[in-house]
């Protein structure tokens, strides 16, 4: 496995070693002791999740702002843009973001450790995505920030959808705040 740093340095793309032949392909997608040893975090995970989405779709920027979750994220059919939102009040890098495409083909896995916010554009139809979390999903404490807020800035590649309209967003998407009003991480 290899870590690629992105412009957050706590925010890191994964990208495992594959071994494949006319027959397919294998990979370790994850290994408690690997993880510990290259990213340098000592975790536990929790909960696994898995949504499957159609093209077009945003999820997020979701975050819990009590029992907050890192996720370690990947594809494992179509393609997304994911995203984190770094909300640490404190930290260097508040308020920016980073993206990378996951997908099946690339195999790459992200890890967004607590205290960002998380979201993701579906670029494939019939995409499935999975999630592991380092703490139990809690509604009462679940947060959105819009994923449009001009603040954040975020690029996301909706051009590159065939539509080229705006996201399929969920009610509680819809209802998400700006970075200015949002609860974030002391």
């Amino acid at each position: 496995m290899q870590v690629i740093k992105t412009a957050i340095p706590d925010v890191l793309i994964l990208e495992p070693q594959v071994f494949g032949d006319e027959r397919g392909f294998f990979f370790e997608s994850f290994n408690q002791k690997k993880f510990e040893q290259l990213t340098g975090v000592s975790t536990q995970f929790v909960q696994d999740n898995h949504s499957k989405s159609a093209a077009n779709v945003l999820r997020g920027l979701h975050y819990q702002i009590a029992q907050p979750q890192g996720k370690l994220v990947r594809v494992v059919a179509g393609e997304v843009f994911d995203v984190a939102v770094d909300l640490r009040k404190h930290s260097k890098t508040f308020g920016q973001w980073v993206g990378a495409i996951l997908s099946s083909d690339n195999k790459r896995q992200m890890w967004v450790p607590e205290g960002f916010a998380h979201g993701f554009l579906v670029l494939k139809d019939n995409t499935e995505f999975l999630y592991k979390t380092t703490d139990y999903y809690a509604p009462q404490h679940e947060r959105c920030i819009r994923w449009d807020d001009p603040e954040i800035g975020i690029e996301w590649p909706i051009a590159s959808l065939a539509a080229h309209v705006a996201p399929q967003l969920s009610a509680k998407d819809q209802l998400g705040v700006s970075l200015a009003n949002a609860e974030v991480f002391a």
